[in-house]
């Protein structure tokens, strides 16, 4: 991007969108920012940010350190992520979303923040995600609920009620069962 300084190891490709000519974002140290990504100007970026093909980071978004955005994949404004999160590919944040530290989230997984779409007026209520959470590839997490600490939501499972922290949340919807011993603790980076 033309006229616009990120630091001698910023990779930004000439054709990513970084706000416009009055309205940058706040990029931190580091960033590699892939083609066709948009970011929008008030966005407020950690260190070492990484971005697939595609990528959009939408307005009043605030993302930590070590953040994946994977190619595809979407942040609808008005969240705020944690340290060491990794969004895979097709992974879809809506407005209204709490993400925590080291958080993984799979490819195409959907979370959500309305209740009632299109059909009655609701306030848009998107899910918390807690500290040391997993969630796998094409996972569904309905509005308003929160995903606890070193949880861990099962590929294709829809959430549709809080996972206790340390719990496995598996299937459609999505029941609670032990954390098995092999992914119980935090996730790392």
């Amino acid at each position: 991007m033309t006229g616009t300084e990120y630091g001698q190891d910023a990779e930004i490709h000439p054709d990513a969108t970084l706000g416009d000519a009055d309205d940058r974002p706040s990029l931190g140290a580091d960033p590699t920012i892939r083609s066709h990504t948009v970011v929008y100007g008030d966005v407020v970026v950690g260190d070492r940010l990484s971005t697939g093909h595609g990528a959009v980071i939408r307005e009043g978004t605030i993302l930590g350190d070590d953040v994946l955005v994977g190619t595809n994949t979407v942040i609808d404004g008005h969240c705020t992520l944690g340290d060491d999160v990794s969004l895979q590919t097709g992974v879809y944040v809506p407005r209204n979303t709490t993400i925590g530290d080291r958080v993984f989230l799979g490819p195409h997984a959907v979370l959500t923040n309305d209740p009632y779409p299109l059909r009655q007026e609701a306030d848009l209520e998107g899910p918390t995600i807690e500290d040391d959470v997993s969630i796998g590839a094409n996972a569904t997490v309905l509005p308003g609920v929160t995903v606890g600490e070193r949880a861990f939501v099962a590929a294709d499972a829809v959430v549709t009620e809080d996972v206790p922290p340390g719990t496995l949340a598996i299937g459609s919807p999505a029941e609670h069962r032990p954390l098995p011993e092999t992914l119980r603790g935090g996730n790392t980076a």
